[in-house]
């Protein structure tokens, strides 16, 4: 049985691969948002706030924190996100790199 290897250009990132194929910018914004959403649904998690609770903080409906925490709907404004970080004491830092 032959193993055949796809020849690459060694040392490559996977950032380069990524623009490569065309698709960087948007896996890079699916990747921030799952993060944030994690990172926010551990906070409720560990303070013992419940979805219920979250969203009257926030004063926005359930349905609205849900999309606020799924990880693949992108059409979350900064604003959102920064009041949700701001309920459960963390801020959120944005780096123009």
């Amino acid at each position: 049985m032959s193993k055949k290897i796809e020849a690459g250009k060694p040392g490559q990132l996977f950032e380069d691969f990524l623009r490569e194929q065309g698709t960087y910018e948007d896996t890079t914004e699916r990747a921030i948002k799952r993060v944030i959403a994690y990172q926010l649904a551990q906070a409720m998690k560990k303070q013992g706030i419940s979805k219920v609770a979250m969203a009257e903080r926030l004063k926005t409906s359930r349905s609205q924190l849900d999309r606020l925490l799924d990880p693949e709907n992108g059409n979350v404004t900064l604003g959102t996100l920064a009041r949700a970080a701001e309920v459960v004491g963390l801020s959120i830092r944005l780096e123009l790199v």
